[in-house]
C-alpha cells in the first residue's frame, strides 16, 4: 500500500498540537520528521526532544530522517524518543551497516537515504539489511526546493533491483513532491510520498491529501 508521509517541520512550529490533530483527521500513514544538524545540510532543525514531543501526542507511526554527521553517535536517542522508522544518510556514516544494524538491534525499521548524486548501486550491498530506501528528490537541507526530475530514474532503477532480488524494500521519495508531480514519482516505483510545502503551504491539508491519494 502506498503511503502518504507529510513533513511536520514545514507546518507551523508553533502550533504542532493542531497540526498533528489535523494529519489525525486526515488520517495519513505516517509523519515525516527531519533532523538536520547544520553540518551534514546547511541548515539547523531540532533534536529529539521534538520526536518525543511529538510521539506524546500521536499514535501515527514517526518516520525520523537523520540528515546528520555520523548519525550513529544519536542512534539510541532517537529511537528512546519515539522514532518507529529511523532513516540514516549513505553519505553521513563510514560504517553503514553497523549503523542499521544497531537500528534493527533497537527495534526501530532501518532506513537508508540516499543524495540526488549518489547513485543507486551505492547501496546495492546493504538493501538486503533495511526495510526502506529514502531518494532524495531535492538537495537536502531546506524545504520548498523543485523536484528533480532526473530522480525518476533513479526511483525506477531501484525498483528493478528490489524486484529481481524478490526483496520487500520500500522505496521512499522526499524533496519537491506535489500534487502535480506525485502520480509521476509513483508511475516511477516510489512507495511512500514526503512532501513538506506540498501539504502545509496548502489551505486544506485534507483535500490535498485525498487528491495525491487519488492520483497515486
Amino acid at each position: 500500500m502506498k503511503k502518504i508521509a507529510p513533513s511536520i517541520l514545514s507546518g507551523d512550529l508553533l502550533n504542532l498540537s493542531n497540526e498533528i490533530k489535523l494529519l489525525k483527521e486526515a488520517d495519513v500513514d505516517l509523519i515525516h520528521i527531519d533532523i538536520m544538524d547544520g553540518i551534514f545540510v546547511p541548515n539547523i532543525t531540532a533534536g529529539w526532544n521534538i520526536v518525543e514531543a511529538i510521539k506524546s501526542r500521536t499514535d501515527i507511526p514517526l518516520d525520523v530522517h537523520l540528515m546528520i554527521d555520523r548519525p550513529e553517535r544519536y542512534i539510541d536517542d532517537f529511537i528512546k524518543s519515539g522514532a518507529d522508522i529511523l532513516t540514516v544518510h549513505f553519505e553521513g556514516t563510514t560504517h553503514i551497516h553497523r549503523v542499521v544494524e544497531r537500528i534493527r538491534e533497537l527495534e526501530a525499521s532501518p532506513g537508508v537515504a540516499i543524495n540526488p548524486g549518489t547513485p543507486v548501486d551505492f547501496i546495492s550491498e546493504i538493501l538486503n539489511y533495511i526495510d526502506m530506501v529514502l531518494i532524495m528528490s531535492v538537495n537536502p537541507g531546506f524545504s520548498g526546493q523543485e523536484f528533480i526530475y532526473s530522480s525518476l530514474f533513479k526511483i525506477e532503477k531501484l525498483r528493478r533491483i528490489i524486484s529481481q532480488r524478490e526483496l520487500e524494500t520500500q522505496i521512499e521519495v522526499d524533496g519537491g513532491i506535489k500534487i502535480i508531480n506525485i502520480a509521476d514519482v509513483s508511475n516511477s516505483g516510489a512507495d511512500i510520498f514526503v512532501s513538506g510545502s506540498g501539504i502545509f503551504g496548502a489551505d486544506d491539508y485534507l483535500a490535498t491529501i485525498n487528491e495525491m491519494r487519488d492520483r497515486i
